[in-house]
């Protein structure tokens, strides 16, 4: 397989993180390379990115397509999560960066690749997984999680309003036939809203539980929870952190992280004095998400929504 992508608000990411000549960047999530590669052309001739992922397909397709060029001698990679941003940047020396990207998104390479089950019109097994070092996947979850967890894993993580029902379904089909193949569970979900949703859905009824099922797997939200702290400390002073979300959960935890280290005080409003100590560490560049172009929508509808939040290091 090819493995193809293309990077969501790539001019915007430029604008915001500002990479000049050698400077020095972190790419929490290299995928394909799209901004990397960016990256690295602004900030040569001595500039260099740390490109982390869990996805060695991921890491060397972007090795491919830098190909044998300076740019590649610039480029570190780092197979790994990045919750561990801290001690992958200690390892390769980049311990103080002037920016740090995290593109929250699937890459066009995994919905592509059909053996690992991310899209609900992949022909492969129910797997989901970024990396092989995790043992959990989809088709485990499905088989043997309780109806109560796979119907609190539905709502909480794709705020899926037929969670309940779905689940009792899905518990009730794998006692004669277990749960491997993606369209297995798209029949379930579609039967479901066939019966029971009198609306009109505007996406696929399989999204959200497919959303749900690969956060649940790669424990997206938690890595994400973990690496805001780490990332802001590796940051230089006027250093800037930039994050791309793809759904509500994430774009609260950011803006909710961003919004809590740009002010003193977090004590409790009932609170007449403060007692946390607690001093701001960054301040906010996007007030509001920054969202896609009309013109990038239609190029590559991945990005209708895409949302980017920005801070600096004080």
């Amino acid at each position: 397989m090819t493995y193809q992508h293309q990077p969501v608000l790539l001019d915007e990411v430029l604008h915001y993180l500002k990479p000049s000549t050698n400077q020095n960047f972190i790419d929490c999530t290299l995928g394909g390379g799209g901004h990397t590669t960016a990256i690295l052309n602004k900030i040569s001739p001595k500039g260099k990115v740390l490109g982390i992922d869990l996805d060695l397909t991921a890491i060397e397709a972007t090795k491919i397509k830098i190909g044998d060029s300076i740019q590649n001698k610039r480029l570190i990679t780092a197979k790994g999560n990045f919750n561990k941003i801290k001690d992958i940047a200690n390892v390769y020396k980049f311990n103080k960066v002037n920016g740090i990207l995290l593109d929250l998104g699937l890459s066009s390479g995994q919905l592509q690749d059909q053996k690992r089950g991310f899209s609900f019109l992949a022909d492969g097994r129910l797997d989901m997984r970024f990396g092989s070092q995790n043992d959990l996947d989809a088709s485990k979850i499905l088989n043997f999680y309780s109806k109560n967890d796979l119907a609190e894993i539905f709502r909480k993580y794709g705020e899926e309003r037929l969670a309940g029902l779905i689940a009792q379904k899905i518990v009730e089909i794998r006692k004669t036939s277990p749960f491997v193949l993606p369209k297995q569970l798209v029949e379930v979900i579609a039967d479901i809203y066939k019966r029971s949703y009198r609306g009109k859905s505007k996406i696929n009824p399989a999204t959200k539980v497919f959303q749900a099922l690969r956060i649940a797997v790669n424990g997206e939200l938690e890595n994400l929870q973990q690496v805001l702290p780490q990332a802001v400390k590796l940051l230089t002073g006027s250093g800037r952190i930039a994050v791309i979300s793809y759904h509500s959960l994430e774009d609260r935890i950011v803006k909710e992280f961003f919004r809590q280290e740009s002010r003193d005080c977090i004590c409790p409003p009932t609170l007449p004095i403060c007692q946390c100590g607690h001093k701001k560490t960054l301040r906010i560049i996007t007030k509001k998400p920054v969202m896609a172009s009309h013109d990038e929508m239609l190029q590559n509808p991945r990005s209708r929504s895409a949302k980017l939040r920005v801070a600096e290091k004080i």
